[in-house]
């Protein structure tokens, strides 16, 4: 039988005045064919609609394209210094472009501003061409990554987002890329915040006005195209919690920043980001029965974040079930019970409780003495771990 242990983060952790949850309205409602708003440290979704929906993406295209240069440069095939030859494709893509030259030669950095900042279908398509050989194989990269991050429902046939028939996603999974570019690409994310580049004595502002209206905004990516409406992904950061958004489908450029700082908006004053634990902190130290040393720290593996409404800290409630008797040896890792954090009841996040050090089987009078102990223990008690 497993015996329970009991503790209210109210108390261990936040010290929380306020118990209960505040009231929180409706979601707004937007103008759009397709939105989402999640949490990026906990990749819980606050608002949906028609998330799931396939549309074409414009020019949100971009932070694939984006995403897998990051990736190359982190894995070294190639440097921001690398100079990039420019085709005659290239130079005559139509759209919004940096005006690079064919015939030419410009850094992996310029074309990454030209890509992000300025939206360039000419920068987009020397750089698919350069890592990996031609637009078409780039975009089977493209899709590779894409299921790898998780994005179902997504089609890229091209690097730029110009119209295409089958070239595809939906809200839901530009948001999953968007947090997976700002998770895993740090620095590169940086030159989403950027309002200005200039390139062959061309000076472009970026265009998600968001980055003039809100100090919280930081990233990322407008598109547009008759097919698409106006589209935009931001992000934005504010007392520890970042929000990603995605609104497609707008009816006009004003009407995409304005349904993003609606979402935005609506998360912050509502909802907020809390660190839990970390991971690898102890919970507790526990007996060992039968071991070289009597006791072992437990916890969970990696940290634990919850997105939960404003002001319900203190109602959030811990659970710790562990197994009734462990017996050595015991390996670090190893499942020894369940954490569970609740809100009001309601189940929020489950972690497996493992052993943070290992511990290693006693000689064979010490292993006798503490099998009688545990004996009579169970015999007079029915709990080995009765105080």
């Amino acid at each position: 039988m497993m015996r329970s242990l009991f503790f209210l983060l109210s108390i261990a952790l936040f010290q929380a005045a306020v118990a209960a949850p505040r009231i929180i309205p409706a979601p707004p409602q937007l103008a759009t064919e397709g939105h989402i708003l999640l949490d990026a440290a906990t990749g819980t979704v606050i608002i949906e609609e028609n998330a799931e929906m396939r549309l074409p993406p414009a020019s949100l295209t971009k932070i694939m394209t984006s995403y897998i240069i990051a990736s190359e440069i982190q894995q070294g095939r190639i440097s921001l210094d690398d100079l990039v030859p420019i085709s005659v494709k290239a130079w005559k893509m139509e759209g919004s472009r940096m005006f690079v030259r064919e015939g030419t030669e410009v850094k992996v950095s310029d074309l990454v501003r030209g890509i992000v900042i300025q939206s360039g279908n000419d920068a987009s398509v020397a750089m698919a061409e350069f890592i990996a050989g031609d637009e078409q194989a780039f975009a089977d990269i493209m899709n590779q990554v894409a299921q790898k991050l998780g994005m179902t429902r997504t089609q890229f046939k091209n690097a730029t987002g110009l119209p295409d028939e089958g070239h595809y996603t939906t809200a839901k999974d530009l948001s999953l890329l968007a947090r997976a570019l700002i998770r895993d690409f740090p620095e590169h994310y940086k030159v989403y915040k950027e309002k200005y580049f200039s390139y062959n004595d061309i000076r472009q502002a970026n265009r998600n006005s968001l980055l003039w209206r809100d100090d919280a905004v930081d990233g990322m990516k407008t598109g547009h195209t008759e097919a698409a409406g106006f589209c935009l992904v931001a992000s934005a950061e504010k007392k520890d919690m970042r929000l990603v958004s995605v609104v497609m489908g707008a009816t006009s450029e004003r009407s995409r920043s304005t349904e993003s700082q609606k979402l935005i908006n609506y998360g912050f004053r509502y909802f907020e980001s809390v660190k839990l634990y970390d991971g690898l902190e102890s919970l507790r130290r526990v007996k060992v029965w039968g071991g070289l040393h009597e006791s072992l720290d437990v916890g969970i593996e990696a940290p634990a974040r919850l997105t939960i409404p404003n002001g319900a800290r203190g109602a959030l409630a811990a659970e710790v079930t562990l197994d009734p008797v462990i017996k050595a040896p015991v390996r670090r890792g190893q499942i020894l019970g369940l954490l569970r954090i609740s809100l009001e009841g309601e189940t929020m996040l489950e972690r497996p409780v493992v052993a943070l050090n290992g511990v290693d089987e006693a000689g064979l009078v010490s292993t006798l003495i503490d099998e009688v102990s545990l004996f009579f223990l169970s015999l007079f008690s029915g709990d080995p771990l009765a105080p």
